[in-house]
């Protein structure tokens, strides 16, 4: 790689990085605060807060995944440290507050719902994310986690399910991914591969093959980008190869619209 393309590439990863920890600064409250890249936690009257930035909670129909067409949950977290070029929650990477642990989990009780998923932004960059998921779990809740892929899953507990997406080269993400993370996955877990082109459905294709995803989890997703990949060409494709994987299509977007939040 050229050196000035290098420079470049570096500037641009530190701009991610300092604009997540941005994103998740807390103003002081109490005696002590405590923040970094991955949550800030809280010191009031003397007893450790867990306190998480909420972008949005809202109720909607799963419109991604197995659980597709189910009453779903979504807690979206803020702040991300990736610029995938086709994001569809750039919004996720700033606004958003902080809520208390308890708060969130009241505001997911009041939909009476079995199914949550805890999404983004990135969700693991906020380290009170993991009690939060044991604490969903011990509500008897199916809970969910979707995760860019670029960092590690190996403190998820193991009864949730996790969605790690591996970023194809046409997010101009891809060199970001974590590897050693499919070493992690489960038999409930799924894979998601965003296609935006020929290119990046080869390499997922390849990465299927090549670590043997389509037998060692629930799903293997192969997802279009909305409004630029016909489905049916995606879908030819998948076909041609005999591909042992499922064409995703994002069906919140059909019922609702590609640009309407909270649904």
């Amino acid at each position: 790689m050229p050196r000035n393309a290098k420079i470049a590439k570096s500037a641009r990863n530190a701009r991610n990085v300092k604009s997540a920890k941005s994103a998740l600064r807390l103003t002081p409250v109490g005696t002590i605060e405590v923040c970094g890249l991955r949550g800030p936690r809280r010191h009031l009257a003397g007893q450790l807060t867990t306190v998480l930035t909420i972008n949005e909670i809202f109720h909607s129909i799963q419109g991604e995944s197995t659980h597709t067409g189910r009453p779903c949950v979504f807690v979206r977290l803020t702040a991300c440290d990736l610029r995938c070029s086709w994001c569809d929650t750039p919004y996720a990477f700033t606004e958003g507050r902080k809520m208390s642990l308890e708060d969130v989990l009241g505001r997911v009780d009041a939909f009476g719902c079995p199914l949550v998923e805890i999404t983004g932004g990135e969700p693991l960059l906020q380290r009170d994310v993991y009690p939060l998921m044991e604490r969903l779990l011990e509500s008897g809740r199916t809970v969910m986690v979707e995760t860019g892929g670029h960092m590690s899953i190996a403190g998820v507990p193991p009864a949730v399910v996790k969605i790690v997406d591996v970023k194809c080269p046409g997010s101009g993400e891809s060199h970001r991914n974590h590897w050693s993370n499919l070493d992690h996955l489960a038999a409930h877990d799924e894979v998601k591969f965003v296609i935006r082109d020929r290119a990046d459905y080869e390499y997922a294709r390849d990465v299927v093959a090549r670590h043997s995803l389509s037998g060692r989890v629930a799903a293997v997703l192969f997802s279009p980008v909305h409004g630029v990949l016909a489905a049916r060409e995606l879908a030819a494709w998948m076909l041609e190869d005999r591909l042992d994987a499922r064409l995703q299509l994002q069906t919140h977007k059909f019922i609702w619209g590609a640009d309407v939040r909270g649904v």
